[in-house]
């Protein structure tokens, strides 16, 4: 097998992914992602109401061969037309039982050559009016399934029988007794602990009811096998860790084969069985989301597929002694996190590094924290916008640095939303938690510069290679604190809101607050993309060999700030944190430190030896033609200073990158030829 599951771990998966009649094109859009996820199996509906419907049968002539041709397939036939039910409804019993092994017949004619197993109903408590329990019914159902079980085996086609959710051995057992498990080649179970079925309550543990399903089968047909034809874990609170984590071990249950449900979340405004909303956790079980942007379990899997996957799962929780106060960095497995993290850790702090591991990257910097520090990393793979599922983290905390955010104007102009989930409430909630925990530890909170808006009402004057404001006093000093704040973009907005959240906590709360509102932040262990870390991302793209694209002119003028001068800027506040409660400071390069992109782009053509393939592209919203920030605010009252020239710290990017990322390899003639 040549996908990203690779058989080297000795674990195979599938997807149950429902396509609905005329989604032509999410099938075309999803189906590659599932191929590439490394999954073997893909279980989809074939609705024989759907088909008898109008437009069914060309949708299902599409969708069987389209799908079956690259995976393997597996069609689960339910839903009888209304006009064939006893009670009129698609997932009633239909009035004539034989209809629906004539109908499996037909399918397997028309479509067998496209899969080998076939399952026979979804899940039989769907059946409305059928109570198992009443013999008369059981009986008509055992009649159904059983006769298309029976005929599907004969014509050389292996039946799969769908299992009732919450699992009933009751239910299995009487089957077996009137002979349907005689004729089935596996035997489904649907589990969802942790989303419906409750750790405390119906919920026993896969090895007892599994356990108790085999020793079923055992009595009545010991080949069968057990399948989990539906589990899955909804991450509506946001907590895509516990996703990928509920993942693996259903990976590792004593089941032959395991299909997760689902791939995508179900598209917001399509009604589920219960109705529209009924319940929110059932738009949220895909690996990825409804718009097919992967969620961490889907972007794992891509990656490197069951072992990546098993890896990144594998990370350690908290173990701190009781008693012990240690720092939180949210984010900190970012580009800055870790950094700072790496600062504290050096100084044999503890430190608990909360993340939700959702930037591609950002799990190599966690393994390198692991790797230089051991024990004194405690890392929390959770997401700010969870609520309960971060509040125990910051019970003994002394000190938090809030880095945790969305970075991109742009991911925020396709999705405010999730922003401002992200930046507004997810600050929201980490104040929250560091209030109920009561012990008033000080809070550092990474801003942006973005706050103060465009900057539209500057004039600017355009040189050669960059802009300058004709006020001198900004050409000289920069942006300073008192520039009234002006939010543009939601992403501008989410951050101004979190920015004016964190302040309010210090007047409102007393809780020791300061935030620092940061210019363009460069160095090493940044995994730059074209959205956010430009600097890096710049450098790349060089070492790459590949085309850098421009959004504007490039005369567009930034001050960059080297990392370990931004990680002295906040432990300078952490330190002075009584002193400087409820401030605001601006941190960036300042004016000695201030470049266009031009400027920037000229620099790593030296480095690398060659010129740099550009492309001009339309301006960005939001984007500003020139800001440096006055940081004298912090010069003055706390002594710190950029020490870092941007040349230098280019330089040094440039070999951490060529050493961490290209092996050392790419360039390394080419630098020394450019320094002769």
């Amino acid at each position: 097998m040549t996908a990203a599951g690779s058989p080297a771990s000795g674990r195979h998966f599938g997807f149950a992914e429902w396509f609905r009649p005329g989604e032509y094109e999410r099938t075309e859009n999803l189906l590659p992602g599932i191929i590439g996820s490394g999954a073997s199996y893909l279980r989809t509906h074939l609705s024989w109401a759907e088909y008898l419907a109008p437009g069914g049968q060309e949708w299902f002539d599409w969708m069987i061969p389209k799908v079956g041709s690259q995976i393997d397939l597996m069609p689960c036939i339910h839903y009888t037309p209304p006009s064939m039910s006893r009670t009129g409804r698609s997932n009633g019993a239909p009035k004539v039982l034989k209809d629906y092994a004539d109908f499996v017949d037909h399918v397997l004619t028309r479509y067998g050559k496209h899969f080998r197993h076939i399952e026979l109903w979804n899940e039989p408590n769907n059946l409305l009016d059928w109570d198992w329990r009443e013999d008369a019914d059981f009986q008509l159902f055992c009649e159904m399934v059983g006769g298309a079980a029976h005929w599907a085996r004969e014509r050389g086609w292996k039946p799969v029988l769908g299992g009732p959710c919450p699992f009933d051995p009751m239910w299995l057992n009487l089957m077996g007794e009137r002979g349907v498990l005689n004729v089935v080649d596996a035997v489904g179970f649907h589990g969802f602990p942790g989303t419906w079925d409750s750790e405390e309550g119906s919920w026993g543990g896969w090895d007892m009811h599994l356990g108790e399903m085999r020793s079923i089968l055992d009595r009545h047909n010991p080949q069968a096998e057990i399948w989990i034809t539906e589990t899955g874990y909804s991450t509506w609170r946001n907590d895509e860790m516990e996703q990928a984590r509920r993942f693996t071990r259903a990976l590792q249950v004593p089941a032959d084969r395991m299909y997760w449900y689902s791939y995508a979340d179900v598209p917001p405004d399509v009604a589920v069985q219960e109705g529209l909303w009924f319940d929110p956790r059932h738009y949220h079980l895909g690996a990825v989301t409804h718009e097919n942007q992967p969620k961490l379990l889907a972007r794992l899997l891509s990656e490197g597929g069951i072992d990546r996957l098993m890896d990144v799962t594998r990370l350690a929780t908290p173990h701190l002694a009781t008693g012990a106060a240690p720092v939180i960095i949210t984010g900190g497995s970012g580009f800055i996190g870790s950094n700072l993290a790496d600062s504290f850790l050096a100084e044999g702090e503890d430190v608990i590094v909360l993340d939700n591991l959702g930037r591609p990257g950002v799990d190599q910097n966690l393994a390198w924290l692991t790797e230089r520090h051991g024990g004194r990393v405690h890392p929390v793979l959770a997401d700010v916008r969870d609520l309960r599922g971060i509040e125990a983290a910051f019970q003994d905390a002394k000190a938090v640095f809030h880095l945790a955010a969305q970075t991109a104007v742009t991911t925020s102009l396709v999705s405010p939303i999730d922003d401002f989930e992200a930046n507004a409430r997810g600050t929201v909630n980490v104040l929250e938690a560091v209030r109920k925990a009561g012990k008033k530890a000080p809070v550092i909170f990474a801003s942006t510069n973005k706050v103060y808006g465009a900057l539209e009402d500057i004039e600017m004057v355009e040189m050669d290679d960059r802009y300058v404001p004709a006020d001198r006093a900004i050409r000289d000093f920069g942006i300073d604190e008192r520039r009234p704040l002006d939010f543009c973009t939601p992403y501008g907005c989410s951050k101004g809101v979190a920015d004016q959240y964190m302040l309010d906590y210090a007047k409102s709360f007393g809780i020791p607050t300061a935030v620092l509102r940061m210019s363009c932040i460069y160095g090493p262990r940044q995994f730059g993309t074209e959205d956010q870390g430009w600097v890096a991302h710049f450098l790349i793209k060089a070492l790459s060999g590949e085309p850098v694209s421009i959004y504007g002119n490039g005369k567009q003028v930034r001050d960059i700030l080297y990392v370990n001068d931004a990680i002295a800027a906040y432990r300078a506040v952490h330190g002075a944190i009584d002193t400087v409660k409820g401030r605001v400071f601006n941190l960036g390069g300042g004016p000695q430190n201030s470049v266009s992109i031009l400027l920037v782009l000229r620099e790593i053509e030296k480095l690398v030896g060659e010129p740099l393939q550009t492309a001009f592209g339309d301006w960005r919203a939001g984007d500003q033609f020139f800001f440096v920030a006055d940081t004298r605010r912090l010069e003055n009252e706390l002594g710190w200073q950029a020490s870092t020239r941007w040349k230098t710290g280019l330089r040094q990017l440039a070999d951490w990158l060529q050493e961490h990322r290209f092996g050392g390899s790419r360039i390394a003639d080419e630098r020394v030829r450019v320094t002769a």
